[in-house]
């Protein structure tokens, strides 16, 4: 939808949003003092005028005038100001069913015996009212957590990965696997360095990145370019792009510097040390045998682009008895992999974060994610051939973690 629509069409629904909770706001105040209803009322309604006049200004002024704090800050209010909201209007529903129904019976009432009862309004409940905001602070306390707590607790999970016919010069070899780390969303890097760190004592053998370096441009990494710099492995560091790191996502002056900005991020990969693979393949020998890494650009269905060839980068790797393929967007899975190149042994993917809110609990998992894709987190099967989802390192949008924690994924071939 274009901008000039869109964003005045969102500007009034949330408006009418933030109208109908602040009836619950009005009525849990209306026995306060003077002071505090004046005091409500202006930072409510301050605080909507705050984040319309936000969304107006992130669609409508150079990108530039965002910088990184103000722009995770922004994301971050508006996030849980909706989800908080949310919670309450299901609260006020369920009450203004119940007046609409009680007002119904009453004038039925009035008009059996209309000596009897007389017409009035049914007043919202002051005691629903308050409840309905303590419901809503449940969910800004727990995103709030998110944030503070979640967004960088790195989990390693370790997978025993059985592929039939992997030769036995690759049995017990170790690779980690992390994605969509999203260097413009991150606030603390020293808890990103720990996570860098964390991997690195995994001692992997090789190292797949699987893409989403950045949120949109490719200067977002300088301030952390050092710390995943120090991402080594004897085998080697290989990546591939993942949606957000063409520029799709953001207004170039012209599209000369949207095609400089993608230079500049492989290079970015290129001076970290990583062997970014554009639609190509690299071998790992070991004892005569070979190893396959395919590396394919974005490939994904629906609204996410595909970029990628899978036919080119596959050419030239029949002899290998193991394949392996980099491919940021699980999607292309089932949509080619499955479908026409049935030796390739194992997908390594990434972008559906999880949602970056869910429930894990030991082999338990949930999330909103499950009802978008089909292969969402962790390992699939069809056949002989597998997928594995990393949750992602990073987080986009909403600067934090929800029972869905950033990832980092060690494999033990076998």
């Amino acid at each position: 939808m274009n901008k000039m629509y869109f964003v005045p069409f969102l500007s009034i629904v949330i408006f009418a949003i933030d109208y109908y909770v602040w009836q619950a706001f009005r009525t849990a105040t209306q026995q306060s003092s003077a002071q505090i209803q004046v005091f409500t009322r202006y930072g409510y309604w301050g605080f909507t005028s705050l984040i319309i006049a936000g969304i107006w200004a992130y669609n409508f002024m150079p990108l530039h005038f965002w910088k990184n704090e103000i722009r995770i800050t922004f994301m971050a209010l508006v996030m849980i100001s909706v989800i908080t909201k949310l919670f309450i209007i299901l609260f006020l529903l369920i009450e203004d069913i119940t007046r609409i129904i009680r007002w119904s019976f009453q004038n039925i009432k009035m008009r059996i015996s209309p000596d009897e009862y007389a017409p009035g309004n049914i007043s919202r409940n002051e005691f629903l009212s308050k409840a309905a905001l303590a419901v809503g602070a449940v969910p800004a306390a727990t995103f709030a957590f998110g944030i503070i707590s979640g967004a960088h607790d790195y989990r390693v999970e370790k997978i025993s990965l059985k592929i039939p016919n992997l030769p036995k010069a690759f049995k017990g070899m170790r690779i980690a696997q992390v994605s969509d780390i999203h260097t413009g969303s991150f606030f603390n890097k020293t808890a990103v360095k720990g996570g860098v760190e964390m991997m690195m004592r995994e001692k992997a053998d090789v190292i797949f990145f699987t893409g989403d370096l950045v949120n949109n441009e490719a200067k977002e990494v300088k301030d952390y370019f050092e710390i995943f710099s120090k991402l080594k492995a004897p085998l080697g560091v290989f990546s591939t792009l993942g949606n957000h790191d063409y520029g799709d996502y953001v207004r170039w002056n012209s599209p000369a510097a949207k095609k400089q900005n993608l230079k500049d991020l492989m290079k970015a990969h290129e001076l970290m040390g990583y062997d970014l693979l554009m639609d190509e393949h690299r071998f790992i020998e070991e004892s005569g045998e070979k190893l396959a890494i395919i590396g394919v650009q974005n490939i994904g269905i629906g609204r996410f682009p595909w970029y990628g060839n899978l036919g080119k980068a596959y050419a030239g790797t029949e002899e290998a008895s193991t394949k392996l393929l980099l491919s940021h967007d699980p999607t292309h899975w089932n949509a080619e992999v499955t479908k026409k190149f049935k030796d390739i042994d194992v997908a390594f993917a990434g972008h559906t974060h999880g949602s970056q809110f869910g429930v894990k609990i030991g082999n338990f998992k949930w999330s909103p994610a499950q009802y978008i894709y089909k292969q969402w987190a962790g390992l699939y099967q069809d056949g002989e051939q597998q997928i594995y989802v990393n949750r992602g390192y990073g987080y986009l949008g909403y600067p934090g973690r929800v029972g869905m924690p950033p990832e980092i994924t060690v494999f033990t071939l076998g």
